[in-house]
């Protein structure tokens, strides 16, 4: 944090505190006409307000509530401070981390060196590969892997990097960044409208025959490079097959051509993190053998 931030935080938190300190104390000390009746002058819609003190006991309560604030801070910290307990949210996971690792590190490193052909058909390591992905994963590809719009689905066959236990762990360890350029200013929108149409037609889709027709020769002069002349895609890159009926930017909402013509005309950018520094070698074992298995 920088010295900046560390000093705005500590002039706000315990600037805060002092003038509501200050503020209690000095509508306290106003003087009262001694009439109970009498009113503050506030008038709304026929409703007057009392000229009446705080009771004693929510005095006291908005006391106690700033005192234990500064006892707080002072405790744990402010800013760039650790306070006395010299807590900070970095240390306590790595704690927790260290203490997970003592009770379950010897689990874990059981399954390190076990095949992930082998995980994937062992109930224990699937077990402890589910609760690893729904702790890490899930929150993209769903609790049941199915993914989404833009987050591969796991439980099919279809896959842009390769379905084998080596190309899913690479996938896990070191993460993946697939880039489709945007062809707009390049083809234009005549030309896109011709080649969605003609991957419409090779996906076994509705079509308009006579654009799919010139499309063919849009996608031979500016796509077969990454999708291949065949249009089966290329793993080694990450592209995807157009000739199946498997979308990764599908919105239910939208029809099939709108989204085509979307990634082509706009272009696509996904990213798949490394997880091999955060979860370590046995974890990414045991979570590469769960993925492998649910498309088996």
């Amino acid at each position: 944090m920088s010295s900046f931030l560390h000093w705005y935080i500590w002039i706000v938190a315990i600037g805060s505190i002092v003038a509501l300190f200050w503020l209690i104390q000095a509508t306290r000390n106003v003087e009262s006409s001694g009439d109970e009746d009498a009113t503050t002058g506030h008038n709304f819609d026929g409703i007057e307000e009392y000229n009446k003190p705080l009771p004693a006991w929510w005095l006291y309560l908005f006391w106690g509530t700033m005192v234990y604030g500064l006892g707080y801070y002072a405790y744990y910290g402010l800013g760039n401070w650790n306070g006395l307990a010299d807590w900070s949210s970095v240390g306590q996971l790595a704690d927790e981390q260290r203490a997970h690792d003592e009770e379950f590190g010897a689990l874990f490193e059981k399954f390190a060196t076990m095949p992930i052909e082998t995980i994937a058909t062992d109930a224990k390591a699937l077990q402890l590969g589910r609760q690893i992905f729904e702790n890490n994963c899930s929150l993209c590809h769903g609790v049941s892997a199915e993914g989404s719009n833009g987050f591969p689905n796991l439980t099919d066959s279809a896959s842009l990097y390769g379905n084998t236990p080596d190309s899913i762990k690479t996938s896990i360890e070191m993460g993946r960044k697939g880039i489709m350029p945007a062809w707009q200013a390049i083809l234009g929108d005549e030309k896109i409208t011709q080649v969605t149409q003609y991957v419409l037609s090779i996906s076994g889709q509705k079509h308009d025959a006579a654009a799919a027709a010139l499309g063919q020769t849009v996608y031979a002069q500016s796509c077969v490079g990454c999708h291949g002349m065949d249009a089966s895609g290329n793993s080694f890159v990450g592209a995807p097959n157009l000739t199946d009926d498997e979308w990764l930017y599908s919105r239910p909402q939208n029809a099939l051509a709108v989204d085509i013509r979307n990634s082509i005309a706009l272009g696509r950018a996904g990213v798949m993190p490394a997880w091999k520094d955060r979860l370590g070698d046995a974890k990414v074992q045991l979570l590469t053998g769960y993925v492998y298995s649910l498309s088996r």
